[in-house]
């Protein structure tokens, strides 16, 4: 017998689905994800735990028996919460019939990408981009393009208007990830404006992934396009907890959509999740009102490590850097590199320092690998170590 199934009659499931494969992040890192002697500069975390007063409400509403079912778009003291977090960040009214807390926020954009997908739509992502975007728009069935920005002396740039001419008729949404994972580019206002009113011009969905509106470094926080739409305009705008404030483990994000899908985004909740954990949301909630000197703090170890990044790769002759403006990763290129995954594979086996390859990003990333520096100063300061030393002996231009 044979547990393999042919492609004909006999098998049920979607091609595109099977023809799926697991992005080079985990693929790299869950062999050895809990090997204590790998320096982890892989995933989109720091090791710093979740700050204590959050997880004191947490534990307080779990020990209090708060384990029952709650509206399928999150608390309304959370979504409330929200509201006046968004509210003082950006000086605006949002509507909190407009918030919704579905689970993670990449929940959030699995959802967005399902509302617009329909038989030979076309969706665009602005990239190099976090690997799994590329697979919410697959796995509903939307043929992917993207448009790449582009690295200057000045830093990653890409304008509207390069966005805008790369929409094809079929093109039905738009994904932004402002400040970008992994390249730190950030979109300067006019050139949301003019995406947004394209948008709404055309009638194409616009899901703004701001998960690192806080982790910025010459601003308090990135522009919003919250701070430009109306209710009415097609945009989904996606944030969470797990960068600001520490809190990856807790899968708790939220939205903003227009007024009008309120209904359809409990009805998607409660199909794909059935709402965010109930007893988490109460620590979201301290977070969201308690919460700004934790903000201050990682922002300040963000600012320091991402120096350091620049000074010990800046002036190596083997590795082209382009400082971030936004999020807590470098994303450096070394033009010798014939294959970023044997790179990264050969710099875990001989240095147990862990990387992202770059070609996980989207296309014409090959030579490049990704490094979050959330980490504290020694893991951080040892693993640039490594990484320079496995340089100068030349071992990644055996890979």
């Amino acid at each position: 017998m044979t547990d393999s199934v042919t492609d004909g009659p006999g098998n049920p499931f979607r091609p595109e689905l099977e023809a799926l494969e697991q992005n080079g992040i985990t693929k790299l890192a869950f062999p050895r994800m809990d090997d204590p002697d790998v320096i982890p500069l892989w995933f989109g975390e720091g090791d710093m735990a979740t700050p204590a007063f959050i997880r004191e409400a947490a534990m307080r509403a779990l020990d209090e028996g708060d384990t029952f079912y709650t509206h399928t778009r999150g608390r309304p003291e959370l979504r409330t919460a929200i509201k006046h977090y968004l509210d003082a960040l950006y000086g605006i009214d949002v509507d909190p019939d407009r918030i919704s807390v579905p689970g993670s926020a990449m929940l959030g954009i699995t959802i967005a990408v399902q509302m617009v997908a329909s038989p030979g739509s076309r969706g665009l992502i602005v990239s190099p981009n976090w690997p799994n975007i590329e697979t919410a728009f697959r796995v509903a069935g939307v043929e992917v393009d993207f448009i790449r920005q582009r690295e200057t002396p000045g830093g990653w740039t890409l304008d509207a208007a390069e966005i805008i001419a790369a929409v094809q008729p079929e093109t039905r949404a738009i994904f932004v990830n402002s400040p970008c994972n992994p390249t730190g580019w950030m979109m300067p206002r006019e050139d949301q404006r003019e995406l947004l009113a394209f948008c709404r011009e055309r009638g194409v969905l616009l899901i703004a992934d701001e998960v690192y509106h806080r982790t910025v470094y010459e601003a308090r926080v990135a522009p919003s396009f919250l701070e430009l739409a109306g209710d009415a305009d097609p945009m989904i705008v996606v944030n969470g907890f797990s960068k600001a404030w520490a809190m990856t483990g807790w899968r708790i994000g939220w939205v903003v959509a227009p007024k009008r899908h309120a209904v359809q985004w409990a009805l998607l909740s409660e199909c794909f999740n059935t709402g965010a954990t109930v007893f988490g949301q109460q620590g979201a909630i301290a977070a969201l009102e308690n919460g700004e000197g934790a903000i201050a703090s990682l922002q300040q170890r963000y600012q320091e490590n991402r120096a350091r990044v620049i000074q010990a790769f800046s002036n190596h002759s083997e590795i082209e850097l382009t400082a971030p403006t936004g999020a807590f990763y470098a994303f450096p290129r070394v033009p010798a590199i014939q294959s970023s995954w044997d790179f990264a594979q050969a710099l875990l086996d001989e240095t147990n320092v862990g990387v992202s390859p770059g070609y996980t990003f989207g296309p014409g990333n090959d030579q490049h690998f990704r490094l979050c520096f959330a980490q504290s100063e020694r893991p951080l300061q040892s693993g640039l170590e490594r990484i320079l030393d496995f340089l100068d002996r030349g071992r990644h231009r055996k890979t």
